[in-house]
C-alpha cells in the first residue's frame, strides 16, 4: 500500500502528461481527419475524427485539380537553396565572429541582435523594391534570394557559441601544417559542427515552408510559382471554400517537415544543448 502511494505522484503527472500530449496532437489529428471528410461533414461531424466513409478523392482533388504538386515542388526548390544558401553563410559568419578578434565586432554583434527586434513586415517595401530593379520579382530566384538574404541572427548566434567551445588548437595545427582559412573552416570546423548544422537546417526548413507573406508578394502576379502556403489560397473560392480539399493539401505539406525531424531530430536537440552550454 505505502509502495502504491509513493507512485501515485508519478501516476498523476503522467495522466496529466498524456492529456496534454492528446491536447497538443488532436490539431494535427483533426486536419488529417478532415482530410477524409466530405466537405458537409467537416462541419457536421464537428470534433469526431472518424469519417463514414474515407474520401480519398480529396487527395487527388487537392494534387491534379488545385495544382498542388507545382505547389509542392516550388516549395522544395525554394527551401532546399535557401537552407543552403542560410546554412554556409551563417556559418561563415559565425565562425569569423566566435574565432577573430577583429575591430567592429562587438559593433557587429549588437547590430545583429537588434535585428531581432525589428518586424519582418517592415522591411517588405525595400526588398521588394530592390528585388524589382534587379529584375528577380515574380521569379524563384528571387523568393530564395529574398529568404536567404535575411539576417538569420538565431542562426549566427548557434554558430557562434558553437564555434567558441572548440579546442583552438585544432585551427592551429591546421594552419601550421600549411592549410588556409577556406580549408581549416570546410574540412575542419564546419563537419565538426554537424549538430548546429542540423539545427539550423530544420529552422530554416520550417520558416522557409511556412513561410506566407514573403512569397505571395513575389509571385503575386505569377500564380503558378506559388508555393504551399500560398497554394492553399486555390481552395477558396469566391462563394464557398473547399475546406475538405484544403485539409488534405496541408497534411500533404506537413509530411516533409514531419520527416525531416524525425531524421534529424537528435542533432537538433544536440545543437541547440550544445550551443547554448558553450
Amino acid at each position: 500500500m505505502s509502495a502504491t502511494l509513493r507512485r501515485l505522484p508519478w501516476w498523476i503527472a503522467a495522466a496529466a502528461l498524456a492529456i496534454g500530449c492528446l491536447m497538443w496532437i488532436y490539431p494535427f489529428l483533426w486536419m488529417v481527419s478532415a482530410s477524409l471528410k466530405t466537405s458537409a461533414e467537416v462541419f457536421t461531424k464537428g470534433l469526431d475524427l472518424l469519417p463514414s466513409i474515407p474520401a480519398w478523392d480529396n487527395y487527388e482533388r487537392a494534387w491534379v485539380e488545385a495544382d498542388f504538386g507545382k505547389y509542392l515542388l516550388n516549395t522544395v526548390i525554394v527551401t532546399v537553396c535557401t537552407v543552403v544558401v542560410v546554412v554556409v553563410r551563417c556559418a561563415m559568419a559565425g565562425y569569423a565572429l566566435a574565432r577573430h578578434d577583429f575591430r567592429g565586432r562587438k559593433i557587429i554583434m549588437g547590430v545583429l541582435v537588434a535585428t531581432l527586434f525589428v518586424p519582418a513586415g517592415y522591411t517588405i517595401i525595400p526588398v521588394v523594391d530592390l528585388s524589382q530593379r534587379l529584375g528577380l520579382l515574380n521569379s524563384l530566384t528571387g523568393i530564395i534570394v529574398a529568404m536567404s538574404g535575411a539576417a538569420n541572427v538565431a542562426a549566427i548566434l548557434l554558430y557562434v557559441g558553437y564555434f567558441r567551445g572548440l579546442p583552438k588548437e585544432l585551427a592551429e595545427s591546421a594552419l601550421i601544417d600549411g592549410a588556409g582559412f577556406m580549408t581549416v573552416f570546410f574540412r575542419i570546423m564546419l563537419p565538426l559542427a554537424k549538430p548546429v548544422t542540423a539545427t539550423v537546417t530544420v529552422l530554416t526548413f520550417l520558416s522557409t515552408w511556412n513561410a506566407f507573406f514573403l512569397p505571395l508578394v513575389f509571385t503575386f502576379s505569377r500564380p503558378d510559382l506559388r508555393t504551399v502556403s500560398v497554394g492553399m489560397l486555390s481552395f477558396i473560392g469566391e462563394n464557398s471554400t473547399d475546406w475538405s480539399g484544403m485539409a488534405a493539401a496541408a497534411t500533404i505539406s506537413l509530411l516533409p517537415v514531419v520527416g525531416l525531424f524525425i531524421v534529424l531530430q537528435r542533432y537538433f536537440v544536440e545543437g541547440i544543448a550544445g550551443a547554448v552550454k558553450s
